[in-house]
């Protein structure tokens, strides 16, 4: 997590605690298993989080393994908090014994399964024949690194590395870049449309429904995505940033840049 993304967190968490304000919904569930109920005839301690913290949801808390403390999921933000609601802890969960982040492996499998809600008709596919690994980038037209990257498309695609893209047009809705990414998915050849319009190559598409765009774009604010490209690896991991072919094949396959 950021520490621009704990400040925006932690200034809204502090707004409902002490102000009562409503808190914006990603919808994002947490899993299940992880946050059981509460035995029969017991009240259910997350709930006295939930009345704490207006906007939360009871799928929004679980327990975390240390006794007393309970995580706040958040789109892909995670914070933690008291069982009564009344300290939240802003910062990472790390186990030293296993040595893990749990706050960053909770992240991963989160982009993972928001992104995987996006059908693949639904996003331009830059595929090899025979893909070794698959990432998902959000991408904005006008972007210098993100058309770098397209233009290396060839490469990353001879490596394995089968690319998807989503919309991120960073200067939001009714903007320029935004009406470019609107051309391109109305487009009769999308991915063609696409290297055309990171070229700066005009495209003339008519107008059709576009809704993927803010869909993508939403998207991208649940998994705090700040610049392009953002690149998510088949782990759950979100690099921020541009990764030449060959080092980003590499990190794939070994772990290590």
């Amino acid at each position: 997590m950021t520490l621009k993304s704990l400040h925006v967190l932690a200034a809204a968490l502090a707004g409902s605690l002490l102000a009562g304000s409503a808190l914006a919904q990603t919808g994002v569930a947490a899993n299940p298993v992880s946050a059981p109920a509460a035995p029969a005839g017991k009240t259910d301690p997350r709930a006295d989080i939930v009345k704490k913290i207006d906007g939360l949801k009871l799928e929004d808390v679980r327990m975390t393994p240390v006794n007393g403390i309970y995580e706040i999921t958040r789109g892909s933000e995670i914070s933690y908090t008291t069982s009564d609601g009344r300290y939240v802890i802003l910062g990472d969960m790390v186990d030293i014994d296993a040595d893990q982040n749990l706050s960053e492996n909770r992240r991963r499998t989160i982009r993972q399964r928001l992104i995987d809600t996006v059908p693949e008709s639904e996003m331009l596919v830059f595929s090899p024949k025979n893909p070794k690994y698959t990432i998902t980038v959000f991408t904005d037209i006008d972007c210098g690194y993100c058309r770098r990257l397209h233009s290396q498309i060839a490469e990353y695609n001879k490596l394995g590395i089968r690319v998807r893209y989503l919309f991120y047009p960073r200067s939001g809705p009714d903007t320029e870049s935004w009406h470019k990414a609107e051309q391109v998915w109305c487009s009769a050849n999308r991915n063609e449309a696409l290297t055309r319009a990171k070229r700066d190559e005009p495209i003339n598409a008519p107008k059709c429904p576009a809704d993927v765009i803010a869909r993508d774009w939403e998207l991208g604010h649940k998994l705090a995505v700040e610049g392009t490209p953002s690149i998510v690896l088949p782990s759950g991991e979100m690099l921020g940033g541009y990764a030449p072919p060959a080092q980003l094949a590499k990190y794939l396959k070994t772990g290590k840049m």
